[in-house]
């Protein structure tokens, strides 16, 4: 099962709501259950380079089905996924991936944000990942 475009739109009205809430510009990902992009924003005037940063935040989170943050925590040295950020040409392991998980409780894709700081990104894509 997928994220459909039409809760890929959704869930990035939800994640620009938080943003402008938080008074951060962001760039926003969402990919489906095969880490592919559905659907992309970038608020007016995000930072150019968060782009990336959402979509591999975004395909992270899909690829090892955790948050980011959680996987960010697992590969300092001496945790047990130490470097794994050179895995699969190239991840994010800080805050601001999420997976989504359909009300069967199957993740169906993830989101991805970037724009602020962490704690503000990873605020941004639990808003737009429980939007659906």
């Amino acid at each position: 099962m997928n994220i459909t475009l039409e809760q890929a739109e959704k869930m990035i009205a939800a994640a620009k709501t938080k943003a402008t809430e938080l008074g951060a510009k962001m760039n926003i990902s969402v990919v489906d259950g095969g880490a592919n992009i559905l659907a992309f924003a970038r608020m007016d005037g995000a930072w150019l380079g968060s782009a990336d940063i959402s979509l591999k935040k975004a395909k992270t989170a899909r690829f090892f089905d955790m948050n980011t943050g959680i996987i960010g925590s697992l590969s300092q040295p001496g945790g047990s996924l130490y470097n794994i950020e050179h895995s699969n040409g190239g991840l994010i392991t800080f805050p601001g991936g999420v997976p989504v998980i359909n009300v069967s409780g199957e993740i169906i894709g993830a989101i991805g944000v970037s724009g602020s700081s962490v704690e503000n990104d990873h605020l941004v894509a639990t808003a737009g990942a429980t939007a659906i």
